[in-house]
């Protein structure tokens, strides 16, 4: 069984011959330093490396530019000691800590009316612009022939709430389902052009395998926005792309989303989502519970990432949670987000190590 394969039969259920072996998420930047200081060599690729991972998921978005262009070019507007107002990389004015990662804390939104939405749209988001395209391209596809790994379109930050949010704010986002629902509506109907246009290029020369779609729309208490305006206001836009995967043969649509997300499980599977990550431990998803209650949904991620710091008899126990799974279809093991500085290069490798002997029936 070819990894591809194996990848593809275990999301949809089929019978493998063993557990994919494959991380979504590497490091924060601030792991990567922290493992550099421990004398790590090569820290920022160090996660991947010698481990005997199955080839990493061909991300698409990485060679085919999915949103702006031009991109929005970061820049400081203005400088108070370590604080910074910026211009970050979609758009926001947003206020940071310079050197600290995190979440910033955001000033303005690009949009706050249709007209911002229309410029937007004029300025960075013609989906023929043919700066989207490497001028290697078809050298670059006669390359992926060859592959032997699932081929991804879609990625971080695209999706209709997702990129909603990141256009609108949180608060912004949220209050305009009420006050602006014609303006949402009319945005995420947009978005979904936009990308079936960029989508449908693809696929005329590459054989796309999964689509990706970066919702972060949850948190500890579930879902961001009701499942009446989920029906709405996404899961029709949600349809054409399921629509565009039959017709193209992409036998994989994943929904990306922190926190817990146990009831957008049912929602999303209605329009044809058979994919979900990272099923984040602290939020409340439970994979070895989730995965009883909805066999339906693929599930990848679910390893408390927070324990993986903590020496190893917290890794061997968050292993053994999880180790019923291992061996069946619909589960792929991973941590349910970026590796936290917290943990060591020498935990991570024993955790890796460890689940790997695990998959292959060493442990």
């Amino acid at each position: 069984m070819t990894n591809k394969e194996r990848f593809i039969r275990c999301i949809l259920g089929r019978e493998i011959d063993r557990t994919p072996f494959i991380f979504y998420f590497g490091p924060w930047g601030t792991t990567v330093q922290k493992w550099a200081e421990e004398g790590v060599e090569n820290p920022g690729s160090a996660w991947l490396t010698g481990f005997g991972f199955d080839p990493p998921i061909l991300m698409l978005s990485g060679v085919v530019n999915h949103l702006y262009c031009p991109a929005y070019e970061p820049r400081v507007l203005e400088r108070k000691g370590n604080i910074l107002i910026m211009q970050d990389h979609l758009g926001q004015i947003v206020q940071c800590v310079e050197g600290k990662e995190g979440i910033p804390h955001i000033l303005q939104s690009p949009v706050t009316c249709i007209e911002d939405w229309e410029r937007i749209k004029r300025e960075r988001l013609d989906p023929d612009d043919p700066r989207r395209f490497p001028p290697n391209w078809n050298e670059l596809v006669e390359s992926w022939k060859t592959v032997d790994a699932p081929i991804q379109i879609g990625a971080f930050p695209c999706g209709l709430y997702g990129t909603l949010r990141d256009l609108m704010g949180v608060e912004g986002s949220l209050i305009a389902f009420y006050d602006e629902p014609e303006l949402v509506k009319t945005i995420m109907d947009d978005l979904t052009d936009f990308w079936l246009r960029i989508f449908e290029r693809i696929t005329r020369d590459v054989q796309v395998d999964m689509i990706h779609i970066w919702e972060d729309m949850s948190g500890k208490q579930g879902s961001l926005i009701s499942p009446a305006f989920i029906r709405e206001f996404m899961l029709p836009n949600y349809k054409r792309i399921s629509d565009f995967a039959d017709a193209h043969g992409i036998p994989i649509i994943v929904v990306d989303t922190d926190g817990n997300c146990e009831e957008l499980i049912p929602l999303f599977s209605e329009a044809g989502v058979n994919m979900m990550l990272p099923f984040e431990v602290t939020g409340g998803s439970d994979v070895t519970v989730l995965r009883e209650k909805y066999p339906y949904m693929a599930m990848l991620g679910g390893i408390n990432k927070n324990e993986i710091g903590k020496g190893r008899e917290a890794i061997d126990r968050e292993l053994e949670r999880i180790r019923p799974l291992l061996g069946k279809p619909g589960y792929i093991p991973a941590l349910d987000h970026l590796i936290p500085p917290e943990v060591s290069f020498t935990d991570y490798t024993y955790f890796v190590n460890r689940l790997r002997g695990m998959i292959l029936g060493e442990i």
